[in-house]
C-alpha cells in the first residue's frame, strides 16, 4: 500500500454509530494520521477524495443504487472493511424483510411512496452479498478497541485477528454471573465475543450483534441449556435482531 495508505469510510442504510465510534478515537486520532490518510469521511470532513486504498463500509444494502456504489468501492479498494453488524451480518435492519417491501413503502411512507422512486426498496442484505470482504468488525456499534487492532494489523500489513469464541468466554473473565442462573435467556453460547459481553455485564443478555461464530460448540453449552430445557436452536430462534440476512445466500450477481 506504500508508506502511507489512504483510508476512506463509507456508509449505507445505518444509523452511522460505528463510523462515530471510530471518531471518540479522540486520544489515538494523531496517532492515527501520522500513518494513514483519511480521504473520505463524510462524518468528519468535507473533502473528499476517491483514491483509496482501505475502505471501511458501514450499513447493509437495500436499494439497487446502494449495491451499484458499493461495488465501485470495492474496485477501487485493495482492502474492504466491514464496519459493524449491519454491513457484516445485515443487522437490524433485517427486521424489514420479515415482511413484504410494498407493505414496508407504505407503513413508512404512506399511500403514495409505491409512485415515488425515490422510496425504492430491496430485502436487506450485508455487504458480501455483493463483494467479496476481507476483514470484518463486528458489533453494534463497534468496540473501538476492535477497530484500532484491525487498523493497525492492516498498516503493519498483517491480518487482523478477530476473535472467534462465544461470548460466554467473555462473560467468564468479566466475572459476570450466567443470565441463564438468573432466569434469563440469551444467545451468548452462539455469538462471537470481543465485546467484552458489555450488554450482560451492566445487565442485559447477549442480542448477539456481533453475529455467530463459525463452528458453535453447541456440546460445551449443552449441560447449561438442557438444565433449563433449551437447546442452541431454540435460542437463536428467540432472536431475531441481528443476523437474519446472513444465513443461507449467496453473492449477488
Amino acid at each position: 500500500m506504500g508508506e502511507r495508505p489512504k483510508a476512506a469510510f463509507f456508509s449505507f442504510t445505518c444509523c452511522e454509530g460505528c463510523q462515530l465510534m471510530v471518531l471518540s478515537c479522540e486520544s489515538e486520532l494523531p496517532d492515527i494520521l501520522r500513518q494513514v490518510d483519511i480521504v473520505n469521511f463524510r462524518e468528519a470532513m468535507t473533502e473528499r477524495s476517491e483514491d483509496y486504498d482501505i475502505a471501511f463500509v458501514e450499513g447493509s444494502i437495500s436499494r439497487k443504487e446502494e449495491a451499484r456504489k458499493l461495488r465501485k468501492i470495492r474496485e477501487k479498494a485493495q482492502v474492504v472493511v466491514a464496519l459493524g453488524a449491519c454491513s457484516s451480518t445485515g443487522g437490524l435492519n433485517c427486521l424489514k424483510n420479515a415482511y413484504p417491501m410494498s407493505y414496508v413503502q407504505k407503513e413508512v411512507y404512506g399511500k403514495n411512496a409505491p409512485k415515488q422512486k425515490a422510496f425504492e426498496t430491496e430485502p436487506v442484505k450485508p455487504i458480501d452479498a455483493f463483494i467479496k470482504v476481507d476483514y470484518y468488525i463486528h458489533g453494534c456499534p463497534i468496540p473501538k478497541k476492535e477497530f484500532l487492532s484491525v487498523l493497525t494489523a492492516l498498516l503493519m500489513g498483517n491480518v487482523p485477528k478477530i476473535a472467534n469464541y462465544p461470548v460466554c468466554v467473555d462473560c467468564k473473565m468479566a466475572g459476570n454471573i450466567c443470565v441463564f442462573e438468573k432466569g434469563k435467556t440469551c444467545v451468548g453460547p452462539v455469538t462471537r465475543a470481543g465485546c467484552d459481553a458489555i450488554c450482560v455485564t451492566y445487565g442485559c443478555v447477549c442480542w448477539g450483534c456481533r453475529g455467530y461464530i463459525d463452528d458453535p460448540n453447541t456440546g460445551a453449552h449443552e449441560e447449561t441449556l438442557k438444565r433449563y430445557g433449551l437447546s442452541a436452536e431454540s435460542v437463536m430462534k428467540a432472536f431475531n435482531l441481528y443476523g437474519e440476512c446472513k444465513k443461507g445466500r449467496g453473492r449477488e450477481p
